[in-house]
Formats: structure tokens, sequence, C-alpha cells
């Protein structure tokens, strides 16, 4: 299975409807909260050009927001 890192914020939606996602359709990911942790920020925004939540690294591809056909695409699940 791919490698997935969800980059998030405890107050974003979007990244609970990630999670939510992700454990509908059995997908491990490791999740690294950047309002708590700075080393995951830098690297949020160094993978993603920004500050916007969530980023989803999947295998390297980097994804700003969530776009679940986007994001079921890449993982091939949920279709």
């Amino acid at each position: 299975m791919a490698k997935v890192t969800l980059y998030t914020t405890p107050t974003c939606v979007y990244c609970k409807a990630a999670k939510e996602f992700f454990s509908e359709n059995n997908v491990k990911y490791d999740e690294k909260d950047v309002s708590k942790d700075e080393a995951a920020l830098k690297d949020m925004v160094e993978k993603s050009g920004g500050m916007a939540v969530p980023v989803i690294d999947i295998d390297g591809e980097v994804l700003v927001g969530f776009n679940k056909d986007q994001v079921a695409g890449l993982l091939g699940v949920g279709q």
C-alpha cells in the first residue's frame, strides 16, 4: 500500500473529511498536526509551497486540499 502522510490542524474540516475517507477505505496514514509540530510544519511548507491544510503526500505526490476523487484515484480505493 502507498505511504500516506496527512498534514492537518485540529479545526480543519477538510482534514477531518480526509481522515474519515482514509478510515472508511482502510488506508493507513501518518498524521502530522502542524499546529503543534514545527518540524512537520516546515516539512509541509517545503512540500506544498504554502500554509494551507490539508496537505496529503501519497508516495511523494503532494496534494493541497482534499479532493476525494483525486485521492481515491491515486490510492486505487473508494471507486
